[in-house]
């Protein structure tokens, strides 16, 4: 794959999902470089209108240069947490038809060595979606403590040697501030005392910084409870998550949102009156062989499907 190029993942099992309609009101919550949206504006006809959301600027002046001129594309340089806030102002709640959301890095910002989220090149250690908001990853090492730095290494990047990791850094940054990503990788290679076989020891610790200077979980937590109020009647959810964490979180609230809500036994009400807001809808799907071999990327890549339900809960 070219670097800089951006193949999406799951393409067209992300569209049958949506089931995308002439004249739908669609979203695209994480645009990255457009791969799936130029798909999805291809489908919703001269009628459908296309929400785009990221708050890295690149990925929004890429979606500017590509879509500027199409009425039907809306683009919105925020985080997508934003999405209730931001349908509520424009009326449209209730009103949309189909929601993506692909919690994968997108390759521009994997490949540039100035954006500092791989180790595969040497560049500022920074790692910021949106590099004009918050601090970087070099700021937040150089100020963070220990046990603060294993936790996160631990909790995010389910890195058993994450308290060495942590240790090393902190020795290391008391000699000469950490500010590449090259410095960084070398501490964690140093500090892992074994090897997993075809994976770079700081592919973890990275992930584990760049999840928690980003807040991803955090949005991700904010996110899925805005959505179903968005949604329309058989409007459909699709997520493509690419870490262990954010599929636990995506497979655990649809599944709460499909069961309805939690009773004690001793509640006298009727259980048909907390009705479920969404239903699961198939299996969850992973790349297909042929893609996972041309796109390495898509080999962690796990997309989950759910629809509105017709109910209207009174809660």
């Amino acid at each position: 794959m070219k670097a800089g190029s951006h193949v999406p993942v799951l393409l067209e099992e992300a569209l049958q999902a949506l089931q995308v309609k002439e004249g739908g009101i669609y979203v695209d919550a994480t645009y990255g470089r457009g791969g799936h949206a130029r798909h999805i504006v291809e489908r919703i006809g001269r009628l459908g209108q296309l929400h785009v959301y990221d708050r890295d600027p690149a990925a929004c002046d890429h979606a500017r240069r590509q879509f500027g001129n199409d009425r039907r594309v809306i683009i919105h340089q925020e985080p997508f947490s934003m999405l209730k806030q931001t349908f509520n102002r424009l009326g449209l709640t209730g009103r949309v038809h189909g929601i993506l959301i692909d919690l994968g890095v997108s390759s521009p910002q994997l490949d540039e060595p100035k954006r500092g989220f791989s180790f595969q090149t040497d560049g500022p250690l920074d790692m910021r979606m949106d590099p004009n908001s918050g601090e970087s990853a070099a700021d937040w090492i150089r100020h963070a403590e220990e046990n603060e730095i294993a936790r996160v290494i631990r909790d995010y990047g389910e890195e058993r040697f994450a308290k060495r990791i942590a240790r090393a850094i902190v020795r290391e940054r008391s000699i000469k501030p950490i500010t590449s990503t090259n410095r960084l990788a070398e501490i964690i290679s140093r500090a892992i005392p074994v090897r997993e076989k075809s994976k770079n020891p700081a592919t973890r610790t990275f992930q584990a910084i760049r999840i928690h200077i980003n807040r991803e979980l955090d949005e991700l937590t904010k996110v899925l409870p805005q959505t179903v109020h968005l949604l329309a009647s058989g409007g459909r959810l699709v997520v493509i998550s690419f870490h262990s964490l954010e599929d636990r979180m995506v497979k655990h609230y649809f599944y709460t949102e499909a069961k309805g809500a939690a009773l004690p036994p001793e509640l006298p009400v009727n259980r048909d009156y907390f009705r479920p807001r969404l239903k699961i809808i198939g299996k969850a799907l992973r790349a297909r062989e042929s893609e996972a071999r041309n796109n390495p990327r898509a080999r962690s890549a796990v997309l989950r499907i759910a629809e509105r339900t017709d109910e209207k809960p009174y809660v």
